[in-house]
């Protein structure tokens, strides 16, 4: 007697049964940031924030959870986007679009380069490497203060309106729709390319990376292909933070950026795409409630938040979706008389 066929499973983690379970798992984010634009007008300030840290979050995933890749300084890629999109802004052209172009072209490059120069090395060699390169680029952020401002930050940044008709208004509304343009459109780059061949490739470098070059896999170009693409996402993501507040802060550059991402990420889930959502959602409203009872209250729930999902939900909280779905698919199962 054969076992019977698993069956497909969407992103989300869900048993597509018959399709439109799975259809409105893929809808539902995007639904809750169209509602939250016209349904939490007062707070688009932080909705924007939330989708920029969620692109940042993504681009993570697809270096760390997709490839393998282990960094702690991937926020040197999100810091160097949001300076070359506020340098170029002060300097060369106010024009949003081609600012953003440029901040990914430049750490695209960045990428490239450094990835070029640390890939071939592997386990803590390779997480040191990284931290070094977000340290020396603090701190060539903080000593280059004619260019950067250092520690007082970057201002002075102007932006003309999208199209010449958007306007960055003061209530955000611009600067809300711009940026869940931008996401959607990296994820659905980041779609295709988990689910492409290319996709399949890094899931078996992650696996086994030894195998893969003995069926004649070119593993390092793969690598170094994932990893600007990363960089270019983080990139992104930092050239977004830019123009919606329009100043950059030193601490784009920290080590601390780094790590609250990868927290973010480990919350959602790795591997998953929609993790990073849930991830950065659930980061900023946890912050945002607990820190009205202590400033620093809410770094101790975030700990154990973080703890008891490293703990009991190895898929992060995108787990509870998948467990929900098996229950939810048992019961119809134990219905039916299966």
């Amino acid at each position: 007697m054969s076992a019977p066929t698993p069956k497909p499973t969407s992103p989300l983690g869900e048993m597509t049964g018959p399709g439109r379970f799975s259809l409105v798992g893929h809808a539902l984010p995007w639904l809750v940031i169209a509602a939250f634009y016209f349904l939490v007008d007062d707070y688009l300030g932080l909705g924007t924030q939330v989708m920029i840290w969620v692109l940042f979050a993504l681009s993570l995933d697809l270096a760390l959870g997709y490839a393998g890749i282990v960094t702690l300084g991937h926020a040197a890629f999100y810091g160097l986007g949001a300076y070359a999109a506020g340098i170029f802004s002060i300097h060369v052209s106010q024009d949003p679009i081609l600012g953003h172009f440029f901040a990914i072209g430049v750490t695209a490059l960045f990428g490239l380069l450094s990835g070029a120069l640390i890939l071939h090395t592997t386990g803590v060699t390779f997480l040191m490497l990284t931290l070094v390169i977000v340290s020396i680029m603090f701190e060539i952020g903080n000593q280059a203060r004619g260019l950067t401002g250092g520690d007082d930050g970057l201002q002075g940044i102007r932006l003309d309106p999208i199209f010449g008709v958007f306007d960055f208004d003061l209530w955000g509304h611009t600067a809300y729709i711009y940026t869940a343009v931008v996401l959607f459109i990296w994820f659905v780059i980041a779609w295709r390319l988990v689910h492409s061949p290319f996709g399949r490739s890094l899931d078996g470098i992650r696996q086994n990376a030894r195998r893969m070059r003995a069926i004649g896999t070119p593993v390092w170009w793969r690598l170094l292909a994932i990893y600007t693409i990363s960089a270019a996402m983080a990139g992104s993501a930092g050239a977004l933070s830019a123009h919606a507040t329009k100043f950059v802060g030193l601490s784009v550059l920290s080590l601390l950026t780094s790590g609250v991402v990868t927290v973010m990420l480990i919350l959602g889930g790795t591997r998953r795409l929609y993790g990073a959502f849930i991830g950065a959602a659930i980061y900023y409203i946890v912050q945002e409630w607990t820190a009205q009872i202590s400033p620093y209250f809410w770094e101790f729930v975030v700990g154990i938040m973080l703890i008891a999902t490293v703990l009991f939900l190895d898929g992060g909280l995108m787990e509870l979706g998948d467990r929900g779905a098996r229950l939810l698919g048992g019961r119809r199962r134990a219905g039916g008389g299966e």
